[in-house]
């Protein structure tokens, strides 16, 4: 890891140490207030690699650093919603596949983050910038798989 990136990972570390980062977009304006000049992509890519989480404080949802290795680990799906939630995604079929749009700069950090869900049915993912493919075990595993995707961003 490069020495910038180490040192903004370690500020977007003190920021949400704070408790009041609801947004990505919240994060980025609090790096640029600190003198970083980032793009929603990288911190989406920083969230991802770092693990955060989205926990309820004061009855609202806001960014955390993982508590553990097990914590990080167990989060992959908690992750995936909270992005879900956050990003309108589009979903579509085709064959074993799903075609998922999504916010330029989001789709690595979607796909990762189902990725680490490990979910029954899934095999893998390949993203771009605002699309990303999912493959599916059969063609049994496309609508459940898109159901349950769907059911998270709500």
């Amino acid at each position: 890891m490069d020495v910038m990136k180490r040192a903004r990972q370690q500020v977007v570390g003190d920021v949400v140490r704070g408790g009041r980062i609801h947004t990505q977009q919240e994060l980025v304006t609090a790096l640029r207030e600190k003198g970083y000049r980032v793009t929603q992509a990288t911190v989406s890519r920083d969230i991802t690699e770092m693990g955060l989480l989205k926990v309820s404080r004061e009855g609202s949802m806001v960014y955390a650093l993982p508590s553990s290795e097990a914590a990080a680990e167990l989060s992959g799906e908690q992750r995936l919603a909270g992005l879900l939630r956050e990003l309108p995604i589009d979903v579509h079929a085709s064959g074993t596949l799903l075609v998922i749009r999504a916010v330029p700069g989001t789709a690595h950090a979607i796909a990762a983050a189902l990725d680490r869900a490990r979910w029954p049915g899934v095999l893998g993912t390949i993203a771009g910038d605002d699309t990303l493919f999912v493959a599916c075990a059969d063609e049994a595993a496309v609508p459940r798989t898109r159901q349950r995707l769907l059911r998270l961003g709500r």
